[in-house]
């Protein structure tokens, strides 16, 4: 086995307002910003006011090196659901503790980008950025398995609907 060596990744954003506590559920109907950061030119956000929606990929920074867990469990502990390994998971419990999420564009102003539907709380970097292009999505039927569906069932309803 060889060893990898660390690679270093500086944030490009930083998620601003929205959700400020760390949820299972409820993440929809939240606005929040993606500021991009001074290093950057404008010009790097130059036509992306066109497309629909993002793809963000960002670091669960409240979580902890220890949160990690490298071995199968239940889904939020829920026995009913079988035990699945680590990269089964899409929470904070993995190796690098990075996460991707789709939101809607709803505008641009200047460094900001408006967004709704971003499961990342107030504060979060936001390693990298790009448009959602459909074509790049999954090719093929999508097959999963029935307990992400029933895990996930209030993951988009609104706050009000606790």
């Amino acid at each position: 086995m060889t060893t990898q060596q660390p690679i270093e990744i500086t944030p490009i954003a930083t998620v601003i307002g929205g959700h400020t506590e760390v949820l299972d559920d409820y993440q929809g109907g939240v606005e929040s910003v993606i500021r991009l950061h001074d290093l950057f030119p404008l010009e790097t956000l130059q036509g992306i006011e066109e497309f629909s929606h993002l793809t963000v990929t960002w670091h669960f920074n409240r979580a902890s090196p220890a949160d990690v867990q490298l071995h199968a469990r239940s889904p939020r502990g829920n026995t009913q659901w079988p035990a699945t390994g680590t990269f089964v998971h899409r929470n904070h419990r993995r190796p690098n503790q990075l996460a991707i999420s789709c939101p809607r564009l709803l505008g641009v102003d200047g460094r900001d980008l408006l967004v709704t539907d971003l499961d990342a709380v107030d504060g979060t970097p936001v390693l990298d950025l790009a448009p959602y292009f459909s074509d790049m999505g999954p090719r093929g039927p999508v097959r999963e398995p029935a307990w992400p569906r029933e895990m996930l069932v209030n993951y988009w309803a609104d706050a009000d609907s606790r």
